[in-house]
């Protein structure tokens, strides 16, 4: 497919576009509503309520600029009366159970979420007469992991090991199955983005490195790693988000662009664990960390994604290297622990970003 020259979002489009996210609370969803606030849509969010205390969406007060809906993405009477008030033209599911740990502790929970949670986003697209652009968001680890050296590419086969990984593989499925049976006379364009491990300032969530290292700055302790040779595509936030709203506004009048997109970062930037900590300590200064493996159940030792289509498609590309997603994050948390104005820091780093890549 030719490229159609495109590398940063035009966040204009959206500007006055009713637009419903589900998973609004998190952090990838407190940035995602930040970026379509400043871009001046009319957002709607569905979610239950911040999964984490502190949480970015409370901090940056989220709830009082858009349209804020507490429920549960299983209750699909309850999304279903939130998703008609909103009449959207453009949906982005990010609503799930993230966490791999999480998954084996509570995998019907997962399942549940992850995979009755998008049928039921689906039904309502499905019914809806106003949307023309969905996205699906999922994860790297949506493939068969077969530990080797190369990224993934979008025909590989969907096949997570784990309960989480595995449920987000379903999720892929069912959103090829509806996109067969019911939108092939394109009145909506569907598609799903496999993003790869996020990192930024903001995320306080159990069981990821980033967090564990300003939690670690709070008590004045070492950060603990226990997969420090884990290699993993870490990318900074913003890095998927604005790739999530390309696809979305090119999808919107062009149907043919719809699919499935891996959004990873280049290869040089695919690092392990231990090297990421590594960085945040480099830039932080006074802070160290220590190898506690610790036995837990199954993680992938080796994973990265092949970003081909989408950059052949759009012309999109990473616009941070890890070291300067690493650099962000550092003077996000600074910022954040001085108790300066973390709005602020959002907006500054926004937009920073964007002008990247003018």
């Amino acid at each position: 497919m030719e490229s159609l020259g495109e590398i940063m979002v035009d966040l204009g489009f959206f500007k006055g576009k009713n637009i419903f996210i589900t998973g609004h609370t998190g952090f990838k969803g407190a940035w995602l509503s930040r970026i379509l606030i400043n871009a001046g849509a009319n957002v709607t969010g569905y979610s239950l309520p911040a999964p984490t205390n502190p949480s970015l969406f409370e901090l940056v007060d989220i709830s009082n600029h858009i349209h804020h809906i507490i429920g549960d993405i299983r209750d699909k009477e309850a999304l279903q009366d939130a998703f008609d008030s909103s009449r959207p033209e453009i949906v982005l599911h990010l609503a799930a159970q993230p966490l791999v740990r999480e998954g084996y502790i509570n995998p019907v929970y997962t399942y549940e979420t992850n995979v009755m949670g998008t049928v039921n986003i689906l039904e309502c697209v499905r019914h809806s007469d106003t949307v023309k652009s969905f996205l699906n968001v999922t994860t790297d680890k949506v493939y068969k992991n077969n530990e080797w050296e190369w990224g993934y590419r979008e025909n590989e086969p969907l096949d997570g090991f784990d309960p989480y990984s595995n449920s987000k593989s379903c999720s892929e499925l069912v959103t090829h199955s509806y996109k067969s049976s019911y939108f092939t006379d394109g009145h909506a364009s569907i598609s799903t983005a496999r993003a790869g491990n996020v990192i930024g300032g903001g995320d306080f969530a159990e069981d990821r490195i980033i967090p564990d290292c300003v939690r670690a700055i709070e008590m004045g302790k070492n950060v603990i790693v226990r997969n420090p040779f884990s290699t993993r595509p870490y990318q900074h936030v913003l890095e998927p988000l604005f790739a999530y709203l390309l696809i979305c506004a090119k999808q919107y009048d062009n149907k043919s662009l719809s699919g499935w997109y891996n959004v990873g970062p280049d290869d040089c930037d695919c690092l392990t664990t231990g090297e990421l900590v590594s960085l945040f300590c480099k830039y932080w200064g006074d802070l160290n960390w220590i190898d506690e493996s610790d036995n837990g159940p199954h993680e992938a030792n080796f994973l990265k994604l092949d970003s081909s289509k989408i950059k052949n498609t759009f012309g999109w590309k990473p616009q941070w290297h890890i070291e300067e997603a690493v650099q962000k994050i550092v003077e996000w948390t600074r910022v954040y622990l001085g108790k300066g104005n973390i709005t602020e820091e959002m907006d500054y780093q926004i937009e920073a970003f964007i002008n990247v890549g003018r």
